[in-house]
Order: structure tokens, then C-alpha cells, then sequence
């Protein structure tokens, strides 16, 4: 009997006459007997649970699948399970052989951030796993996404904790490789706030935008979840006639008269300006805080 082959189905990605397919091959194995193989591609309908979408008996050592987004849609984890027979004893068969699961839509690399409120830039890679087909002469072959970010603390009101260096990206066609068969990147910031509001939790949202095809209109990527460390903000002072506290803790009194500087960045248009007036009795001369500039 045929026990166990070494068939080792793998999917790829591929364009076939236009339209996005899946492609199951397999190794045909040094038997001299004449085979067939038996495909059954299946879809995870919910965790753990598969669902057939196709059967396929065939000579050859692969077998194809549309992404129609009927059967196989953009979000499905597809898998290939190979069984090999001989023609001439159809109840002798092999041992059946499923592929590795392939996500089939768009990924983000990585799939979760933790960044920290220290103005760092971190790189997302975003990527089809689907080939982008061009339906029409007009079209130009690429996937347009729309992202945005939104706080998923609703205790807080306010804007979101993360910055994107872009609000749109394009996916343009390339060819397959290590299934990716389209990849843009852009990056991520925490939003430097100057508050203490604790570790808080965002997400992006990417969404097609302008899709003719039925594959790419009806469907919404998978959100990545941004992680924002809160980072403690420095803080100065200014009070009364005038005493003085500066971010690192040194406390002296100012007791003149004018406009004085504050506090200036030396990495950013910022600073603040401080003017003084007299505020004293006739004993001690005295000044007090009257008006404050910041840019």
C-alpha cells in the first residue's frame, strides 16, 4: 500500500490571466506507478474549525485556486491537502498531506508596536499577500489604502497617542516573492503629549479605497495594535517674586526688573519669555511675574 509520499504541498501566490489564484504544488514522488492526486483546498472558517471550498483530481503536480472573494476572500487562511493514488487501485492511497496555512490580504509587519513617547520613528511594512490585478485599461495596478489611527482607551478624550508619516499609501503590482506581492512603508511616532495619562493603547486602521473589484471592495485589513509607553515630562517653574525651579531641580530667586528668557529648545522652535516688575515694599526691592510669552 502507498503509505507515506513526501508530497510537501506549499501554496504561492500567483496572477493567472489577470486574476489573483492560489497555486498548490507538490513533489511527485519516483514511483513507477502512474499517480493521481486528489487537492482538497479549504478555508479556516473559525479557529480551529476548516471549511472545503474545492476539490481537485488531477495528473498534474499542482492545482490552482481563485481568490474570487465568493468562495476565498481577502482575510481567509487557505490550506491544501494532498492525496496521491494510483489509477489503476483508486483505494490504495497515500497518507494526505496538508500545506502550511497562507494568509491571503494584507499584513503588517510587525503586527503589533510598543514605542515609547521619546519622538523615535518606527518602521511598518505594509504587504499583499495577493497578487493586485489590473481590472481595467484605465486603472493603474495598485491597491490604494486610507489609514488612520484611533484610541482605544475611551475613557480619554483627545487625539490618538500615535503620528503617521503618511495618510494614504499605494500598493503597486510586483512580482511574488516570499509571498509578498506588494509592500510600502511609512512610520510610526508616539505623540510627544506632556502628560501624564499612563501606558495607552491605539490601533491603525487601513482601508481600500476606490476599488472597482469585488475582491479588494469588501474588505478591511486587520487592525495593528500600537502599545504607548508613557514617558514622564519635565517640568519647570516660575512663581512669585520671581523663585525659580529649573527641569533638573536647581531652585534660585530672579529679583530684577525686565523681560528675561525662561526656557528656550535647542531642538525645536520653542521658548518661553518671562517680564518682571516691581513688586516690592520700600524695604527690599522685589519683582513679580506680570506676563509670559511662549512661542
Amino acid at each position: 500500500k502507498l503509505t507515506s509520499l513526501a508530497l510537501q504541498p506549499v501554496i504561492t501566490p500567483e496572477l493567472v490571466q489577470g486574476r489573483a489564484h492560489l497555486k498548490c504544488a507538490y513533489s511527485r514522488p519516483s514511483s513507477r506507478l502512474p499517480l493521481q492526486y486528489v487537492v482538497v483546498w479549504s478555508r479556516l472558517s473559525t479557529p480551529g474549525k476548516k471549511e472545503q471550498v474545492q476539490r481537485d483530481t488531477t495528473l498534474q503536480s499542482f492545482s490552482y485556486i481563485e481568490m474570487d472573494g465568493v468562495n476565498l476572500k481577502l482575510g481567509d487562511t487557505v490550506f491544501c491537502t494532498v492525496t496521491a493514488f494510483t489509477r489503476d487501485t483508486p483505494e490504495q492511497q497515500s497518507l494526505p498531506e496538508e500545506s502550511k496555512g497562507f494568509y491571503a490580504g494584507i499584513k503588517f509587519l510587525p503586527e503589533s508596536l510598543q514605542i515609547a513617547e521619546d519622538g523615535k520613528e518606527h518602521v511598518l511594512t505594509i504587504l499583499s499577500t495577493v497578487p493586485i490585478a489590473c481590472p481595467g485599461h484605465d486603472d493603474s495596478c495598485k491597491i490604494t489604502l486610507q489609514l488612520s489611527t484611533e484610541d482605544l482607551d475611551s475613557q480619554l478624550l483627545g487625539p490618538p497617542d500615535v503620528a503617521l508619516s503618511a495618510c494614504q499609501v499605494d500598493l503597486l503590482q510586483a512580482p511574488c516573492s516570499e509571498s509578498s506581492c506588494a509592500a510600502a512603508a511609512l512610520t510610526a511616532t508616539a505623540v510627544t503629549d506632556f502628560a501624564r495619562d499612563g501606558n495607552r493603547i491605539s490601533r491603525i486602521r487601513a482601508e481600500p479605497v476606490g476599488q472597482r473589484d469585488l475582491l479588494w471592495r469588501a474588505y478591511t485589513p486587520k487592525d495593528v495594535k500600537v502599545t504607548v509607553r508613557d514617558l514622564p515630562t519635565g517640568n519647570c517653574y516660575s512663581f512669585t517674586d520671581p523663585h525659580i525651579i529649573t527641569f533638573d531641580g536647581w531652585r534660585y530667586d530672579n529679583y530684577k526688573i525686565g523681560t528675561f528668557l525662561l526656557c528656550r529648545s535647542v531642538s525645536r522652535a520653542f521658548e518661553v519669555h518671562v517680564r518682571q516688575w516691581d513688586c516690592g515694599g520700600h524695604r527690599s526691592a522685589t519683582a513679580c511675574n506680570c506676563g509670559v510669552a511662549a512661542r
